[in-house]
C-alpha cells in the first residue's frame, strides 16, 4: 500500500462521488482546513496518485497493483443475476455485456496475484456463472480517455 493515510483516501472518495466538487466544499465535508485539503489533493496530482483531470487515479498508487479482464459465461436466462452479484465485489472496476465469446466482461483489480485468486474464486460463486477466462494486464499504454472523441466531433462542420 501507498503512503495514503485516512483523510488522504477520504479525499479520494470524496473526489471520486463528486468529481466537480469544490475544495471549500471538501474541507467542510471532512472537516479540515481548505489549505490542507489543497495541500493534500496537490501532493497526489504531482505524485500520480490523481492523474492529469484530478478525478482518475492511478491504482498501483492505491496498492492494486494486478489489473486483470475476466470473460464470465454465463447461464440462460441468470445475466441479471450475475450482474447484481458482480456488482457487490468491491474489485470489480466494470462490467459489459458483450458479443461473441462468453456473455460478460469485467475489468478487476487486486492486489497481487493471491488476491486477484479471491476475487476469481468469488466472481466463479456467483449464482449462473459457468465458467471464466482471466487475462492479465501487463502495462497500461493509453488510459481510458474521452478527449479525442471529443475533439473530433469539435472539429466537425455545424449542421445547417
Amino acid at each position: 500500500m501507498s503512503n495514503l493515510d485516512k483523510l488522504d483516501l477520504r479525499l479520494l472518495l470524496e473526489l471520486v462521488r463528486d468529481p466537480r466538487v469544490q475544495v471549500s466544499d471538501l474541507s467542510e465535508r471532512l472537516g479540515v482546513a481548505r489549505n490542507t485539503a489543497q495541500t493534500r489533493i496537490r501532493r497526489m496530482l504531482r505524485a500520480g496518485t490523481l492523474r492529469h483531470n484530478g478525478r482518475d487515479l492511478d491504482l498501483e498508487a492505491l496498492g492494486y497493483d494486478v489489473v486483470a479482464f475476466i470473460t464470465i459465461e454465463v447461464a440462460h436466462r441468470e445475466l441479471d443475476g450475475v450482474i447484481a452479484g458482480l456488482r457487490t465485489l468491491t474489485q470489480v472496476l466494470e462490467v459489459h455485456e458483450i458479443s461473441g465469446r462468453g456473455d460478460v466482461w469485467c475489468r478487476i483489480a487486486a492486489t497481487d496475484t493471491h488476491n486477484l485468486q479471491a476475487a476469481l474464486r468469488s466472481v466463479l460463486r456467483i449464482k449462473g456463472v459457468i465458467r471464466t477466462e482471466t487475462v492479465l494486464a501487463l502495462h497500461e499504454h493509453i488510459p481510458y480517455r474521452t478527449e479525442p472523441l471529443l475533439e473530433r466531433l469539435a472539429q466537425r462542420p455545424p449542421d445547417n
